[in-house]
């Protein structure tokens, strides 16, 4: 029997840039991007954080101009496709066709869940410049699996070249996870793609069950980095498609050597879930918030939870972040402190 191919898009230096607040250098990309092409890692995505467009005050300053990054990791690049990420909103056209100038191939554009329609003109203008375009729907535990595959549908009529569904809060099941990928797949004519956190400790098992369930292209980065407890672990996720038999052709080898030689030591403290990263998946809080809440948190003297419980409750979307301290200044001034 042939086995299925799943293709990897790696987010290290996307996703993973909020467990580093942004600090990339050139050199730092250079490698781990070199490092990744070696190891037939197909899609390398490359940004701030939050996308293109991403460095402010509001999202957290990037140490080095991503479009310096961006032309960093294209000049070591020699068969993965350079990709980047677009928020509208955040992100521009013009973003768009300087980052494909320096560059990038691929763009994945991403929205709330419930507002695939948005996306609309940034993927027409990246099918304009010759790029591929991803439909990203992001928080997908908001929204029931129909409703998901509705918005699934709207992308595709814009020109997706396939559709990939974000945990963003880490807050999904492995059931939860197939209903939805299977949902979407029954809707559209495209591929599927999905994007997990590990905030419940769950994101290689949901990768795999997305992978079990259709999905063809999974998000996974180096060490796990990523924000709040971070994504699935490329290199445990290599290992176990490759016990599955599903084909990836990464070199498992060279992933965990770029893990210890390159990235580990990078990092500013252990990819693990701690309290606040748990509370994320719990609350089903979108992950890039966590920082947010402890600075905000340590600015009022309140405790980290009791602000992720009410933004939970209030069901804050990625973009709200400035809801962040209104929160803890209303919480600290309903305790009377």
């Amino acid at each position: 029997m042939e086995k299925r191919k799943v293709q990897i898009v790696d987010t290290t230096m996307r996703d993973g840039s909020h467990a580093l607040r942004h600090s990339y250098t050139a050199d730092q990309v250079k490698r781990i991007a070199k490092a990744l092409d070696e190891s037939k890692v197909p899609f390398i995505e490359v940004t701030h954080g939050d996308g293109l467009g991403g460095s402010s005050y509001t999202y957290g300053f990037s140490k080095t101009d991503e479009f310096e990054l961006l032309e960093a990791a294209n000049e070591v690049i020699t068969n993965s496709k350079l990709t980047v990420l677009l928020l509208p909103g955040i992100g521009t056209i013009e973003n768009l066709k300087r980052a494909n100038r320096h560059g990038a191939k691929a763009v994945r554009v991403a929205t709330h869940v419930t507002e695939g329609d948005v996306s609309a003109q940034h993927i027409k203008a990246a099918k304009e410049l010759d790029m591929m375009a991803v439909g990203f729907l992001m928080m997908c535990h908001m929204a029931p699996p129909e409703v998901i595959a509705g918005e699934a549908k709207k992308m595709e009529s814009y020109g997706a070249d396939y559709i990939n569904l974000a945990d963003s809060a880490g807050y999904l099941t492995p059931r939860e996870v197939v209903k939805r990928i299977e949902a979407v797949k029954e809707a559209v004519k495209i591929p599927v793609g999905f994007h997990a956190h590990n905030n419940l400790g769950m994101a290689v098992a949901n990768s795999l069950a997305a992978v079990e369930a259709g999905a063809a292209y999974i998000d996974a980065t180096v060490c796990g980095l990523g924000a709040g407890a971070g994504n699935t672990q490329i290199e445990v996720l290599a290992a176990v498609l490759q016990r599955e038999s599903f084909e990836t052709g990464l070199d498992l080898y060279g992933l965990m050597d770029l893990a210890k030689d390159v990235v580990r030591p990078l990092m500013l403290r252990p990819q693990e879930i701690d309290t606040g990263s748990l509370m994320l998946g719990y609350t089903g809080v979108y992950s890039s918030f966590l920082l947010h809440v402890y600075h905000a948190a340590e600015k009022y003297h309140i405790e980290p939870r009791d602000i992720l419980i009410e933004l939970g409750k209030r069901k804050m979307v990625g973009g709200q972040e400035d809801m962040i301290i209104d929160v803890a200044y209303q919480l600290k001034m309903s305790a009377g402190r």
